[in-house]
């Protein structure tokens, strides 16, 4: 694989701290729908954006992930890839401590996908990236979220913008959100968007909160429900105890665990008590397991 640099990128690199996986395990992790701002190019890599970051990262022959960014970018990258990919967490000690010697369908997820990460992203991203999410597939939301950045968000580089930050969504009109694909959810996000602009520090007072009172926190805003609040604790603040409840974790339930039936706040309570402190590391397991066998 050519080791040169693109052009005003800085040359590739290995991701420190992060074991050998598959290229599979990379583009789940990526783009398996905990992140919507990853897109696969033409050569297999990964582009991806967080906050005021941009990067790409590739599987090398190695096995092992690398990756590489903008020049100007690229010092303040490093250290923001060890925090995005949760390099400062023993995953791989976390996942062997869940109960995969006692749950037979939870092995068979945990060997299918080695290595498999959570990431975590800057938590007003992730919030507007599940509230653009709902009824929608992973595609659509990119969709949504790529425009948002485009039309609203401010530039980084020549023709690369951030994610418009919350202060910046209060003062566009609802209207105004829905040209960029947003339909229903642009009222939830202009609603959302008010009232943190009413509450200045309410979001990073709401990340440091214990994951039970951050929930019910997040539940309060317009548009977020169980489901949505879990995915923004899981991905956006680290709270592994999160199991978020989607149409793949119900078919998993219902198919390998028997819970037919069971409503999604039933079987998040399951999730909880059956897996542990660590159910959300699970739970990504899980549904990057079911949407390989029937996506």
């Amino acid at each position: 694989m050519n080791a040169l640099p693109e052009p005003g990128w800085s040359a590739w690199q290995p991701l420190a701290g992060l074991p050998p996986l598959s290229a599979q395990v990379l583009a789940e992790t990526l783009d398996g729908g905990q992140a919507f701002r990853w897109q696969r190019e033409s050569d297999g890599h990964f582009l991806g954006h967080w906050g005021d970051h941009l990067a790409r990262i590739r599987h090398s022959a190695t096995g092992h992930a690398e990756w590489s960014a903008p020049a100007p970018l690229a010092p303040r990258v490093a250290p923001a890839l060890q925090i995005y990919l949760g390099l400062d967490r023993d995953l791989p000690g976390l996942t062997d401590s869940l109960p995969w010697r006692s749950d037979a369908h939870l092995a068979t997820c945990l060997a299918a996908f080695p290595g498999l990460r959570i990431l975590r992203q800057p938590f007003g991203e992730t919030l507007l990236g599940f509230l653009c999410s709902a009824t929608k597939q992973i595609v659509q939301i990119k969709q949504m979220m790529a425009l948002l950045a485009a039309r609203h968000g401010t530039e980084i580089l020549p023709g690369v913008h951030r994610l418009p930050t919350w202060s910046e969504l209060a003062v566009i009109p609802e209207v105004t959100l829905r040209a960029c694909l947003l339909g229903f959810r642009a009222r939830y996000i202009a609603q959302t968007a008010q009232f943190l602009a009413a509450h200045p520090g309410w979001l990073e007072a709401t990340e440091s909160l214990p994951y039970a009172a951050a929930k019910e926190r997040l539940c309060s805003l317009p548009g977020v429900g169980e489901k949505v609040a879990d995915c923004v604790l899981l991905f956006g603040a680290g709270r592994l105890e999160a199991f978020p409840v989607d149409v793949w974790i119900i078919k998993t339930m219902e198919h390998r665990y028997g819970l037919t039936g069971w409503k999604p706040a039933q079987i998040a309570h399951f999730g909880r008590t059956h897996f542990g402190p660590l159910a959300g590391l699970a739970q990504q397991f899980l549904f990057s397991f079911e949407r390989s066998v029937h996506g």
